[in-house]
């Protein structure tokens, strides 16, 4: 039945969605017309704000764009690779295959979402080559584990109330990730996600009739060659003793950072994957042809949030983004809050897909509304994260990197994900409220 329900989704999709980048032109044209006719603004005023803000976001964006290549890096080493290997053989049929990517996605996105579209696309590719099974829903189950990115150990809001110095810590102080990450409610929802996704993407797998196979030809991965060292220079290029004692310093750091009670946040995850993935590719030469790779997966993310981050200049700056969440806020109570910041938060993401820069658009709408009504205040920061990841299953932004590992585009799987879209939102509501 699922299947069935699935199938005019895809269609669709596949139909009328336009390329991200054309998506985030049209966003930019609503978020135009929308501050001019419902904040009053004139035409000049929001061309000055969209231009004013193009360039706002460029040490997010830098943040951002590490996490995915410290997270493609360390993805892509040997060892990583054959764990994947490994655990592929375990999938004995297309359904198998479907649930095991999904579960593996899960995980590494819950450790860090870099990491997790990475390793759920080389995953889908390994399992590709060993399973015969239709390759769209395959990709879409792989980045359908991505929804709990933000519930996890690298998400966004809950790392920065955690940070020292972060913008609101005159008004709610240090929030601990006691009381976010590894909170019951979250944790509940975290569990009920890793059991209803992998779910639902098995029950969706379309009749064979339907299914879309892949070229394995466009499977192959191109064997890293040594080259032949022809220079004193390429003897440091080539030295684990030069990675190593550079990589192993990194991780003393770590460790000392850690022994004296340090904090996860985004730069610490950064680091210690960077410094993990320098160690485990063994030479400087083998990380830099990978980051080769990685930096292609990044090419849409380095183009589009500029543009992200003019809209979300244009939201702020004409009021428009504390317009809606003040429209939500209005019909919340103490209990209701955290749902409704959750779906004023999955709207907005649709125009500023960035945590980070989500939080700081609804933080000064939200806390007040928060310390006015009595509720709990980590419970509203997580709704917020929560939004933010949730509708990333419709906005196909973050979807680039896995696409470009894949070889799809983002028409071939947003269907399946718009399945997920529905249930994933029901889950996660009824954690926030009721858990």
């Amino acid at each position: 039945m699922l299947s069935r329900v699935a199938q005019p989704f895809v269609r669709v999709v596949e139909r009328y969605l336009p390329d991200p980048y054309i998506f985030v032109l049209l966003l930019t044209l609503v978020a135009f017309v929308a501050a001019v006719l419902v904040e009053s603004k004139t035409p000049m005023d929001v061309v000055q704000m969209w231009g004013n803000g193009f360039w706002g976001l460029l040490t997010f964006s830098m943040q951002m764009l590490l996490v995915l290549l410290t997270g493609f890096m360390l993805a892509s080493t040997p060892l990583i690779k054959g764990v994947l290997v490994r655990i592929a053989r375990l999938a004995k049929s297309p359904g198998q295959a479907i649930i095991l990517v999904t579960l593996v996605s899960l995980m590494a996105s819950w450790i860090n979402w870099g990491f997790g579209l990475v390793i759920g696309a080389l995953f889908a590719r390994q399992l590709a080559k060993v399973i015969k099974v239709d390759y769209r829903l395959l990709v879409a189950s792989a980045y359908s584990g991505f929804i709990v990115w933000h519930g996890g150990l690298a998400g966004s809001v809950p790392l920065t109330i955690a940070t020292p110095g972060h913008f609101t810590e005159d008004r709610i102080g240090i929030i601990g990730t006691g009381d976010t990450i590894f909170a019951f409610f979250n944790l509940a929802i975290v569990v009920a996600l890793f059991i209803a996704v992998p779910l639902v993407n098995r029950l969706m797998m379309p009749e064979e009739k339907d299914r879309v196979y892949v070229d394995e030809s466009k499977l192959i991965d191109e064997p890293e060659m040594d080259t032949e060292i022809t220079r004193p220079a390429e003897h440091l290029e080539n030295s684990r003793t030069l990675a190593w004692l550079v990589g192993f310093a990194g991780l003393a750091y770590m460790v000392h950072y850690f022994v004296n009670s340090g904090t996860l946040n985004l730069n610490v995850v950064n680091f210690t994957f960077l410094f993990l993935a320098i160690i485990l590719h063994q030479t400087p030469r083998r990380l830099l042809n990978c980051l080769q790779e990685a930096i292609k997966g990044g090419a849409g993310i380095v183009i589009q949030f500029p543009f992200y981050a003019g809209i979300m200049a244009i939201m702020i700056e004409s009021g428009l983004a504390q317009t809606i969440s003040s429209g939500f806020v209005a019909i919340a109570s103490e209990t209701s809050l955290p749902f409704w910041s959750f779906i004023s938060a999955g709207l907005l993401n649709i125009f500023v897909p960035s945590g980070g820069g989500q939080w700081a658009v609804q933080a000064p709408v939200m806390l007040p509304a928060a310390e006015a009504l009595g509720a709990d205040v980590a419970r509203v920061a997580m709704a917020v994260a929560w939004g933010d990841a949730w509708t990333n299953l419709l906005q196909p932004f973050w979807a680039l990197p896995m696409l470009a590992i894949a070889g799809l585009k983002a028409k071939d799987i947003m269907g399946f994900c718009l399945v997920q879209l529905f249930i994933t939102g029901i889950i996660i509501s009824l954690g926030l409220v009721f858990f």
